[in-house]
């Protein structure tokens, strides 16, 4: 039986590369398994894209979420043509303590920074993949750091930070990188959600980012004003499926730099031969850390299971936690879903264990699977 193992991160635990290394690990020798760790522009995308093309990493000294120096890393692919930026080594949550998160007082500055050092580069394009943000700017700061200047009513400079969008009118580009014209821009995002509204940046992700009610409706509201401002500066769409992605960033990397905006399961699928991978396999095997109703957006395992069901495989998911009702469960078209938090199992344990409660989940229920599917023929 040959199995495609094809999962994300179990965000929190371990990396796409662990999990596939311990599912691989963990059904031994009696299969023939091949390893293909997946991103969806979330967290550790950089790691394999740039495993994918077989990079580099660069480092550099760029602002966290609150304007104090770290050292970050972006990749170049091995040509030296493409610079692959992920969002979340300058802009993310993870940089934070709990305590320190609040989207009214963070800015994506430092991705900016990054981004300016791969223009510095002399690349030809780059991908920018920004999930994992503790920012709700809009891309302001990103842009900041690129030169564009913004003002408020009085003309004053405006600190691109979340709470200081409601202020925004006015944009200037007289020192805007050189280099932006002359590159191609991609952004890699793992939701469709819009700017603004119900289902926007604010308040679908602002809770995780240490927003209250009261600070989400401000950021909502200069989401709204940012577009108005946008529009009238620039002539830039600033409103559409995927713009509410990293606290709308996605939105500013679509109006400062001309990105295009794809799901990042989609450009991954492609540069690592998915489909073809799926095709040679028998089963495969995909999982992320938390299956819910952001999986069925765009997630690596909506992704596998839907190339799965087209090309007539077998694919089941090996999951951190499932919080998927059946409905939910069965849109997905999975054959089987094993999660790690189970009722002897909190997710506490999971998580601080990861490594070996996985292999247990493999051994113990897995394999049995295995052993009694059927096969397509």
């Amino acid at each position: 039986m040959n199995i495609l193992i094809a999962p994300d991160k179990f965000k929190g635990s371990l990396t796409a590369q662990e999990v596939a290394s311990g599912i691989a690990k963990g059904l031994g020798t009696q299969f023939h398994t091949t390893q293909l760790p997946m991103a969806d522009g979330g967290d550790g995308t950089l790691d394999i894209l740039v495993h994918l093309t077989q990079g580099h990493l660069i480092q550099a000294q760029v602002l966290d979420p609150l304007s104090r120096p770290i050292q970050a890393t972006y990749g170049i692919t091995a040509n030296g043509k493409t610079a692959i930026v992920e969002m979340a080594r300058a802009s993310g949550l993870q940089l934070l303590l709990a305590s320190e998160r609040n989207p009214l007082y963070t800015s994506s500055y430092g991705t900016g920074q990054l981004i300016r050092h791969a223009l510095d580069q002399g690349v030809d394009e780059i991908v920018l993949a920004i999930g994992g943000s503790a920012t709700n700017d809009a891309g302001l700061g990103m842009a900041a750091a690129l030169g564009f200047q913004f003002e408020d009513a009085s003309g004053a400079s405006l600190h691109p930070t979340g709470e200081n969008l409601v202020r925004l009118n006015g944009i200037k580009t007289p020192k805007i990188h050189p280099g932006i014209s002359r590159t191609k821009f991609v952004v890699l995002t793992d939701v469709d959600n819009p700017l603004y509204g119900k289902q926007g940046a604010a308040w679908i992700f602002g809770p995780q980012k240490g927003a209250d009610e009261q600070a989400i409706n401000q950021l909502d509201n200069g989401l709204r004003q940012a577009e108005k401002v946008v529009a009238m500066a620039l002539g830039k769409r600033f409103n559409f499926p995927g713009a509410g992605a990293a606290g709308g960033l996605g939105a500013g990397a679509s109006a400062f730099l001309n990105a295009v905006v794809e799901p990042g399961f989609d450009y991954t699928a492609r540069l690592a031969g998915l489909d073809h991978a799926i095709q040679k396999a028998d089963v495969v095997i995909t999982g992320e850390g938390h299956l819910d109703t952001q999986t069925l957006a765009g997630k690596v395992v909506a992704g596998i299971s839907r190339k799965c069901k087209t090309a007539g495989k077998i694919c089941i998911a090996v999951v951190g936690q499932n919080s998927l009702n059946g409905d939910e469960m069965a849109s997905l078209g999975l054959s089987q879903i094993f999660a790690l938090v189970s009722p002897g199992i909190s997710a506490e344990a999971a998580i601080a264990d990861a490594r070996n409660v996985l292999g247990h989940v493999i051994n113990q229920q897995v394999l049995p699977w295995l052993a009694g599917a059927t096969l397509p023929v």
